[in-house]
Parts: C-alpha cells; sequence; structure tokens
C-alpha cells in the first residue's frame, strides 16, 4: 500500500471539510521559527516520517517561542529514523485539548466490506486500547456506493459516551471521513487522535492515510510518486528504478533502499516474493545486513535485471552483492545471467558476488556467469538450485571476508567504448544497437547472429543486418543481450547495445559532487 506523509494526508481531510490544526511544513529550523512567531505561543513540531509511536520515539516534540522552536526543529532535521535522515518537519498551532478519541476507516477482508472504528480514547499506545476493558469501541460496516450513513455515525458515537453537541459533531467528522475514505479508494484512513478541543471543536491532530496501490495512478492528486509501501519518502535512486519499471513491463523491478547503518551491509537482488524473504533471512543469519531489497521475477528481460544490477551496484558502502531467490524458478534464467554480466563489467563489480540461479536453463546461466566474469580482481560465484540460500549466503561470508572491496580498476566492458567508424543502429523497446560494420567486415564467423534468440540478424553483404522488413525486425528485438556478449566473446566488440537509465548517470554525477 502506497502511504502518504502526516501533513499531505491532513490536506486531504482539510479539503473535504475536516478540521486540523493550523500549521507548516518546514525544512530548516529558521522556517521553523518564522512559522512559529506566525501560529501560536505554543507549538508542536512533528517529524514527517512513515513511523508509528513518534512520540515515544522523540519525533514529535512541544516548543514555547519561536528560540525554543528553532532548536527542537534543529534537533529533528537530519535526525535519521531507519536509516533516512528527517527532511521535513509539520510545525502546527498546539490546540487546548479537553478529549482525546481514535477514529478509522479501514477495508475489512473479513466482512468484504469498509469497516468504521471509533473509540473512547485515543492518543500514544493505540495498539494496546484494545486491550483495556475501560475503553469502548464502535463499528460499523458501511456502504462502498452510500459511505457512512448519518444515522450510523451518531450511533456509533453515542455508543463510546458522547453526548449532545460532541455527539453531533463526532458523527459528522466520521461521515465526512469515510466520504475521504471511499473518494480516494484508501485502505486505511486513521485519525489519532481525534481532538474535542476544550471550545468544543473536533479537529484531526494526526492522520494515517494508506491507498491501495493499483488506486494511485487514478489519484494525481495525491501526488504519490511510488505506488508501493516503502517505510520513507522515495530516495532520488528509488524514483529512477521506479521510472524503470514504468518504461517496462517485462518482469518486475522492484528496488528499495534499507538501511544505511552498519559495517557489513551487502546490496541484495532477489527474484520472487518468497524466494527473496528466505534468501534475506539468510544473510542475516550470516551476519550481514541488506542495503537494500530488490526484486526481478515475472520473466524480466536481461536488460531489466542490468539495470536493476547497476542499481544496486550505485549503493554507496556495500562490502558484498547477493542474488537470491526462488530455487525452481520457470524464467529462463541465462537472460539474468547476461543481465548480470553486462553490469558488472560495465559499473566494474568491486566486491564479491554470490549469484543464485536457480530454475529453468540453469547450467546454462551458470556457465555465462563463469565464462565471462572468471577475469574479475573479485570473485563471482554462481550457483542453482542445488545450492541453498543458507549455503550460498555463508559462501558469501567466506568470500567477504578473503576479499575486501578494491580499488576501482579498469575492467573491458562487453560492448566498445570507442564511436563506431561505420554505425548501423536500430531502436529496440527500451534502447538502442549499433553495430560497427567496418569491424565486421573482418568477422567471418559473425557469432552475433546465432546467438540472436528471436533470429531477427542476418549476414548480407559480409555485414550484419536486420532481416526485412527492418522496423518490425527491430520490434522483435527482446534485449536479450546475447549478441553483444557473442562479440564480445570474440574479440571483435563490434556490437553495442545502450541501456539508458533516466536520471541516473545525473544522479552519480550529483552525488559525486555532493562528496566532494
Amino acid at each position: 500500500m502506497a502511504r502518504l506523509l502526516e501533513y499531505k494526508a491532513k490536506a486531504i481531510l482539510a479539503a473535504s471539510g475536516i478540521r486540523i490544526p493550523p500549521g507548516k511544513v518546514v525544512a530548516s529550523a529558521e522556517a521553523a521559527a518564522n512559522a512559529a512567531r506566525e501560529l501560536a505561543p505554543s507549538t508542536v513540531l512533528k517529524a514527517q516520517v512513515f513511523t508509528t509511536g513518534r512520540a515515544g520515539k522523540g519525533l514529535v516534540r512541544f516548543a514555547n517561542g519561536d528560540a525554543e522552536a528553532t532548536a527542537v526543529a534543529s534537533e529533528l532535521l537530519g535526525r535519521e529514523v531507519r536509516g533516512f535522515p528527517v527532511s521535513e518537519i509539520l510545525i502546527e498551532e498546539k490546540l487546548a485539548v479537553a478529549k482525546e478519541l481514535f477514529a478509522a476507516c479501514i477495508v475489512s477482508d473479513e466482512l468484504a466490506s469498509p469497516l468504521a472504528l471509533l473509540a473512547s480514547r485515543g492518543g500514544s499506545g493505540v495498539e494496546e486500547l484494545a486491550k483495556d476493558p475501560a475503553v469502548i469501541f464502535s463499528r460499523r460496516a458501511f456502504s462502498a456506493t452510500a459511505g457512512l450513513l448519518p444515522f450510523q455515525a451518531r450511533t456509533m458515537a453515542r455508543e463510546v459516551g458522547l453526548r449532545g453537541k460532541e455527539l453531533t459533531k463526532a458523527a459528522s467528522f466520521l461521515v465526512k471521513l469515510a466520504g475521504v475514505f471511499l473518494q480516494e479508494e484508501a485502505r486505511t484512513l486513521e485519525v489519532n487522535p481525534l481532538a474535542i478541543t476544550e471550545s468544543g471543536e473536533v479537529v484531526a491532530l494526526d492522520c494515517h492515510f494508506s491507498v491501495d496501490d493499483y488506486a494511485v495512478p487514478r489519484h494525481p492528486e495525491l501526488e504519490i510518486e511510488i505506488a508501493r509501501e516503502i517505510g520513507h519518502p522515495p530516495t532520488e535512486l528509488e524514483r529512477i528504478a521506479a521510472k524503470v519499471e514504468a518504461a517496462d513491463h517485462r518482469g518486475t523491478f522492484f528496488f528499495l533502499e534499507l538501511s544505511t547503518e552498519g559495517e557489513r551491509l551487502v546490496g541484495f537482488h532477489g527474484a520472487g516474493g518468497g524466494g527473496s524473504m528466505m534468501s534475506m533471512d539468510a544473510l542475516n543469519r550470516a551476519g550481514f545486513t541488506a542495503r537494500n531489497f530488490c526484486d526481478t521475477s515475472g520473466n524480466p528481460s536481461a536488460a531489466k535485471v542490468y539495470r536493476a544490477a547497476k542499481h544496486i551496484l550505485a549503493l554507496e558502502g556495500i562490502i558484498g552483492y547477493f542474488a537470491s531467490g526462488s530455487g525452481v524458478a520457470s524464467q529462463e534464467q541465462f537472460h539474468s545471467a547476461r543481465g548480470f554480466v553486462k553490469a558488472f563489467r560495465e559499473w566494474p563489480l568491486r566486491v564479491p558476488a554470490v549469484i543464485r540461479l536457480g530454475g529453468n536453463k540453469e547450467e546454462i546461466a551458470i556457465q555465462i556467469l563463469n565464462d565471462f566474469l572468471g577475469d574479475l580482481p573479485v570473485p563471482v560465484e554462481a550457483y542453482g538450485k542445488d545450492d541453498s540460500a543458507e549455503f550460498c549466503a555463508q559462501r558469501l561470508k567466506t568470500l567477504v571476508a578473503e576479499h575486501p572491496p578494491v580499488e576501482p580498476y579498469e575492467c573491458a566492458p562487453t560492448s566498445r567504448t570507442a564511436p563506431a567508424q561505420e554505425e548501423y543502429a536500430f531502436n529496440t523497446l527500451t534502447g538502442r544497437i549499433s553495430i560497427d560494420h567496418a569491424i565486421c567486415a573482418g568477422c567471418k564467423e559473425k557469432p552475433c547472429i546465432a546467438a540472436c534468440i528471436p533470429q531477427i540478424l542476418e549476414e548480407r553483404e559480409g555485414k550484419v543486418l536486420l532481416r526485412e522488413p527492418a522496423e518490425e525486425s527491430a520490434h522483435r528485438c527482446t534485449e536479450c543481450l546475447a549478441c553483444e556478449l557473442a562479440c564480445f566473446e570474440s574479440g571483435k566488440r563490434a556490437v553495442k547495445i545502450d541501456l539508458p537509465i533516466a536520471g541516473f548517470e545525473e544522479y552519480l554525477a550529483r552525488r559525486k559532487e555532493g562528496g566532494q
């Protein structure tokens, strides 16, 4: 499920007529001071992060006056939460609260219906409310088309002990909350605490808002960048990965940055949800921490695996590369192997790697990795379905102990680096292939033609060309990378496959500049 930060969730509530505290989002201590002067003598500052129990973690703080707000903001900004720095703070007027409730709308799998919840008490530690016999809960299933009806909302408010104007206003709030829930196709919409102020107003003091992944494209107003739950605001590298996935639907490419803390960080590359979880557990038991989570499954192209590997290799601080997923995948594993080869030689790889490619044609995949990566100054070991994730993680542990990361070195990539003298080129689905006919003229074997899986290449007058008609042949290119690797193996390097990653080089340049 995709999630919204508190301030974005509250803006959606406010647009539907639900009261929220006056406030501003700031990204600096100076801005916090200015906001405190404008808002009220007493303010509350809340780090905008995807985590529960913020108050207990010191991520919700109170301040009196702009000087104290400046000091609190300075402490919160840049503080790391789950390995990621706090970059935004919501500063709000501190309200005089008479009573705190808990309210939510969820999708009930049991009832196969939306469900509204209201509790007589809210605030920090809401997870323990259900265990307290003194807390009164009211629950009502409601129509996905008609919404929560006013009489249902009034009954709920009455059941938790509200009376008079408090009942009326709380019921009105519940109806509006359910309306937002349905309109935005949310999975959960939680307001905790829902405050009744000393002046009798009903105000949403906090909001947790998650939306069904598949609904996100229908709701641009939510401004959700990545339609998946990632536990933190998207990093720049995650945004770049999401664009790769959006542009190429052949298989899955899910990329998520995890911990940046620790000395035994490993780049993780999985294939399949269950197999990936099993492999990450094995990695943890070997004493490593996954720097990221990556999944390329569902028959990904070699191009997609290549781009995924480039993302992982771009992670700073990793001491190893671990690829392991399902041991019986039906996808043809030699596609993934070629993607790894192109990425590892192009980057080039500086840390030990263990690649487990169990499944269809695994023996060919293992042979490709052994043949094309054996000359690197760091070891790359390849395994199949008969080798467990546990065994492979232990192998990585041994390799990391014996082979620390090497310094940058020159490596021969699988494609040429010099411009072609006589270029023949055509576009593929996500990239471009170019062939240097000046080099082809001296090649009798033409191994790229035999290697081409969709068989769209042929020799005419000593040159490697597309079969006729050229437009249809080019469209049939599966970006399997076989032609480039075959040409590289022959020593010619006439074939070059460009697989650009939008924004990737710019990201690396900015990171390098920032590190200087």
